[in-house]
């Protein structure tokens, strides 16, 4: 009798361990982090589904933030939609207008219990995704700005200064053209154009990218890009492509590569690669802000808002959503936001996670890890809060389609520019008629 009763009181255990491990509510999040930025993501699932038993976060990788955003758009429609997507800021105001499909993380943590406080986050990156009702809208994940990288190798090589980098266009052209004599191929390129060098740039220097604050006014707005700064601008770097000065070297982020191999020697990328480049790079690198020009009145003066956030999609049961509420509160402590801004370069999304990582001498180690940060932190006008509008990706592919034409000798850099204003507008009037 003892032997009939342990074993049936060792199946009853059985029993009672797999409907625990049942009980475990899985949250699907889907992102578009690959390599070093991948390896971060699933850490933080592992690190948060260790420290409780209720939630088990699952992410996949889903391609390219255009692909995951495509995909979950489908899965949404066929009623299978992962309960988090990420989604790039130029995805944003398409999010805002699906009616029905998000449900705004600040209701998902007010009715998870938890206290959720917009102003405990920079500025910067908490108004990007607030509605005008002061209701953030998605959670800010990897939240980055635009930087610049240099190869100090490369420049004592060439007699530059390893400690000081360019800080003007000029300089950037001085710097390049030492660079090509000294043997370089590759002076500088640039990753994620259209953000870097018009996006960025128009807020550095503190000019409409767009008329009603960038889109962040009004559904209305309509393209800037076409003024004498910018046709300025893009003409300089179309005469520096001429020169072989700047190499292009495809869309996105594709040129990165092409810095932490050591081909190229500068680079205007995303504060977010810097990840890659410290484990990657076999030279000795800096980080500087982005180079502006001297003679523009208040520049410099704030970089825009990159990266991505998370989204919570709609129709998961309220459980799923408690999962969800609590991954984010995981997410958002000083101690994981500040391990993360430290390992992968993305903004400490929060002023507690700043301080944090101010106070453990981080920055004082690794001069220019706080580029980014300060870039961010300062005044913000309505010309420089950042972008949002519809459309958006497609006008990021027009503005690489007529870029492209500069580098290539094939346009002017006022012909291009008005190009990307015209066809730009019409996907923005499209977007306003479909949104009414």
């Amino acid at each position: 009798m003892t032997f009939v009763r342990r074993s049936v009181a060792l199946a009853a255990m059985a029993c009672a361990s797999i409907l625990s491990a049942h009980a475990q509510t899985e949250i699907q999040w889907w992102h578009s982090m690959a390599a070093v930025n991948g390896e971060w993501v699933n850490d933080l699932a592992k690190e948060f589904n260790a420290s409780q038993k209720d939630y088990k976060i699952s992410p996949t990788f889903k391609g390219s933030y255009d692909e995951s955003m495509t995909a979950a758009v489908a899965a949404f429609r066929a009623g299978n939609a992962p309960h988090i997507l990420q989604v790039f800021e130029v995805g944003t105001a398409t999010m805002m207008a699906s009616k029905g499909a998000i449900v705004p993380v600040g209701k998902v943590m007010a009715d998870a219990g938890y206290k959720f406080d917009p102003k405990v986050y920079i500025p910067a990156v908490a108004g990007y995704y607030t509605a005008p009702n002061g209701q953030m809208l998605s959670f800010p994940f990897n939240s980055s700005t635009t930087v610049f990288y240099y190869n100090k190798d490369a420049f004592k090589a060439a007699g530059l200064p390893a400690e000081q980098a360019p800080s003007t266009w000029a300089e950037v052209a001085l710097a390049a053209a030492k660079l090509k004599a000294a043997g370089h191929k590759c002076p500088i390129t640039l990753a994620w154009q259209g953000w870097t060098q018009l996006e960025s740039f128009s807020a550095w220097h503190n000019v409409e990218f767009a008329s009603k604050q960038n889109g962040l006014a009004g559904l209305d707005a309509r393209m800037k890009i076409n003024s004498p700064l910018h046709v300025r601008h893009i003409e300089n770097l179309g005469n520096m492509a001429k020169q072989g000065l700047f190499v292009y070297k495809g869309r996105g982020n594709v040129p990165e590569a092409t810095f932490v191999s050591g081909e190229c020697a500068m680079i205007t990328t995303s504060s977010g690669f810097y990840g890659n480049v410290k484990k990657n790079a076999k030279f000795g690198f800096g980080l500087a802000p982005l180079p502006h020009y001297h003679d523009v009145p208040g520049a410099p003066q704030n970089t825009v808002i990159g990266g991505a956030s998370l989204w919570v999609m709609a129709g998961k049961k309220p459980e799923e959503y408690k999962g969800i509420a609590k991954f984010f509160d995981f997410i958002s402590r000083p101690e994981v936001q500040s391990a993360s801004h430290k390992r992968t370069g993305y903004l400490p999304i929060t002023t507690a996670a700043f301080k944090l990582t101010e106070d453990s001498g981080f920055y004082k180690q690794n001069p220019g890890t706080d580029v980014a940060v300060n870039q961010m932190i300062r005044k913000v006008t309505d010309k420089s809060r950042g972008i949002r509008l519809g459309n958006y990706v497609q006008i990021r592919a027009i503005e690489d389609e007529e870029l492209e034409q500069v580098w290539a000798g094939k346009k002017s850099a006022k012909e291009a520019l008005d190009a990307i204003v015209t066809r730009g507008d019409e996907l923005l009037a499209r977007f306003e008629k479909a949104n009414k």
